[in-house]
């Protein structure tokens, strides 16, 4: 387990007189290895959003989809997501391999509930690992030091959405409608040029219509 309290922690504690109650919530609540309910409930979420910190200490939160299970829990200390075709500007990944630590928050709006995770992050580039996760260009490997519940009464509660038609299967994956944009096709990597040639350009006021829409 990480070391979580700072003197500036302390500090705020400390006006608002709630040491005593940190120090039990981490007595209690923070630990290093998965129970079994928590495995459970990583193995049914479609998503949860991944925060990273670059070379400069910046931080980034993005928002990672899959199928229910895409993120896998590899043992009690250890998960391990795929990385899916992006923008090709790399942030989360880039981060990861300059600066491991990563914040996995998992959530689920019907119940409502959420799980924290922190741990160190590493790129798998190739491997059995890689190839287990269908559409993946990467895989990312997470070693645990703490995880912990936190309260959801401030988790707004919303039913289930629709999973989104761009989750990778054994039949293939969508084409990105951006990649279509007229003025973002040249710069496209070569394997993609292709499949958006094919479908079609659009303008940039096209693919803007297409979001209002939903049709993306």
């Amino acid at each position: 387990m990480t070391i979580l309290y700072g003197h500036e922690h302390r500090a705020l504690q400390d006006e608002h007189d709630s040491r005593r109650l940190a120090d039990l919530w981490q007595q209690m609540l923070i630990h290093g290895e998965l129970a079994p309910e928590e495995q459970g409930f990583i193995a049914s979420r479609d998503y949860f959003f991944l925060s990273t910190v670059d070379a400069s200490g910046w931080p980034t939160v993005s928002y990672k989809g899959g199928a229910p299970g895409f993120v896998r829990v590899l043992d009690a200390r250890t998960l391990a997501f795929p990385g899916y075709d992006g923008n090709g500007m790399f942030l989360s990944a880039g981060n990861i391999a300059e600066n491991a630590k990563v914040g996995l928050l998992f959530i689920d709006f019907e119940t409502p509930h959420r799980l924290r995770v922190q741990g160190e992050g590493e790129i798998v580039r190739e491997g059995e690992l890689v190839e287990s996760f269908v559409g993946a260009a990467y895989a990312v490997k997470v070693r645990i030091t703490d995880a912990f519940v936190n309260c959801g009464r401030y988790i707004h509660k919303m039913s289930r959405v629709e999973t989104s038609r761009h989750v990778p299967t054994e039949d293939g994956q969508p084409l990105a409608e951006w990649k279509r944009i007229d003025a973002v096709q040249p710069h496209l990597p070569e394997r993609d040029k292709a499949p958006a040639a094919q479908a079609g350009e659009l303008t940039i006021e096209q693919y803007g219509e297409k979001v209002v829409a939903g049709t993306t």
